[in-house]
């Protein structure tokens, strides 16, 4: 009895919540990063089978397709199911994506594994994102959301910007390039499988379980304006990103002359890795400023990644900068608006505010880069890139108003001040929107 007695103390449970913390944090991670591996990869296929330009970004767009798909008829089940027994099903999609990866070589293989790829990513984003922060609420309470929101946010992206660099290095000096990378993602997600099922449930199974249906974005009626804008600010911050991640090693091996399988990893990598030192040197800001100072940085990353590849000699050092830059701006973006969808949404309805919010963004990483791989079959990539920076970067000036409110909004109607991922430090900061008691449908 002693012993049934310590194994459900209140210390050993938060223990448990705070190695589960870590534990999905860590899955996370590694299948983010096994969903930008492939990024550094593409030149050898192309090398290989002859694939276009247009092929390659195809390649790609699957996966963002995929992705789209699973946030929109599965992205929420974690808030009807509970978190961890959505979590598990995800990881092992992401598995089954990387023996498609080993299984076959063609094109018909490349194009399966993409799309199963992003299945996966989709539902592990909603749902680890809300997951991180019911464990760390449950580990430390009382001590804020603050680590949670930035967790989340860091290994989202920093997850991203670290599968190129390991996919390139691994293909660089590897024996077999195109196995090896997969064979050590695929042992990575084998161990998150193990350690995420000793997690504890956060969120238990709703009785009775509400009919089935697809993806919709639960907010407050008066909250639309600000949810849709900060809609639009993921799809533009991803569709930023999506032009290194889908594109890098096409301008540097075309319009650069730089063709280091490693140099294309490490290129994308320091786009979205940038993207997580600003989300960390902003950690105190309020949304607003993050938002506004994001912006900027984009605009002129855009500018940078311009003029390296318009100069009479193109400069390899201009365009990792700009890239570097444009990188940390929409990693400020996004970040700014996964703040304001988690203090607009309660926290019954949030993994699907989530969901609609990585929905916009996965739009916006397929779109934009699909348009600049179809440019490229009629435009020189110098061409390209001008058309896609004036293009995103007209966006961003005309979004900017909504998405730079005047009036605070304060936490919806029910949420307690220890709600999770609402960061003190950025409660009741200018948002433009006030808070009433309906709820609505977008």
């Amino acid at each position: 009895m002693a012993a049934m007695a310590s194994l459900h103390s209140p210390s050993t449970a938060w223990s448990r919540h705070r190695m589960g913390f870590w534990s999905v944090a860590f899955a996370f991670l590694v299948v983010m990063a096994f969903s930008t591996a492939p990024s550094p990869l593409y030149g050898l296929y192309q090398a290989r089978d002859g694939f276009s330009s247009l092929v390659i970004t195809l390649i790609y767009a699957v996966y963002a397709a995929g992705v789209t798909v699973s946030l929109l008829f599965a992205g929420h089940l974690s808030d009807w199911y509970g978190r961890r027994r959505v979590l598990l099903p995800a990881l092992a999609t992401s598995i089954l994506s990387a023996v498609v990866f080993l299984a076959t070589k063609d094109l018909v293989g490349l194009l399966t594994a993409r799309v199963v790829n992003g299945l996966s990513v989709g539902v592990l984003a909603s749902t680890a994102t809300a997951y991180l922060a019911e464990l760390d609420a449950a580990a430390r309470p009382g001590a804020g959301p603050r680590r949670a929101q930035l967790t989340a946010t860091v290994v989202n992206l920093g997850g991203l910007g670290l599968g190129p660099v390991v996919a390139g290095v691994l293909a660089q000096w590897g024996s077999d390039p195109l196995t090896v990378p997969y064979v050590v993602f695929l042992a990575a997600m084998v161990l998150a499988v193990a350690v995420v099922v000793l997690a504890p449930e956060t969120r238990e199974r709703a009785v009775p379980t509400p009919p089935y249906r697809v993806q919709r974005v639960s907010v407050p009626d008066e909250a639309r304006g600000a949810f849709a804008a900060a809609a639009t600010g993921a799809f533009l911050a991803f569709g930023a990103l999506g032009l290194f991640t889908g594109l890098a090693s096409t301008f540097l091996a075309g319009t650069l002359h730089h063709t280091s399988l490693a140099l294309a990893g490490a290129t994308v990598g320091l786009v979205l890795l940038s993207s997580v030192l600003v989300q960390v040197a902003t950690l105190a800001w309020p949304i607003p400023r993050i938002l506004a100072g994001g912006m900027a940085l984009m605009l002129v990353g855009l500018a940078m990644t311009v003029l390296a590849v318009w100069l009479a000699t193109p400069s390899l050092a201009l365009f990792l900068v700009g890239g570097a830059v444009m990188g940390g701006g929409g990693g400020a973006v996004f970040k700014g608006t996964v703040g304001t969808v988690v203090t607009i949404s309660p926290p019954a309805s949030r993994a699907e505010a989530l969901a609609g919010l990585f929905l916009a963004g996965y739009v916006g990483l397929s779109i934009p880069v699909v348009g600049a791989g179809v440019a490229l079959q009629f435009a020189s990539a110098r061409t390209t890139l001008l058309g896609f920076a004036v293009l995103v970067g007209g966006m961003i000036i005309a979004t900017a108003p909504r998405l730079l409110p005047r009036e605070p909004i304060p936490a919806p109607v029910g949420v307690s001040g220890d709600s999770p991922l609402i960061d003190d430090s950025q409660r009741g900061r200018p948002m433009k929107c006030a808070l009433g008691r309906k709820h609505g449908d977008i």
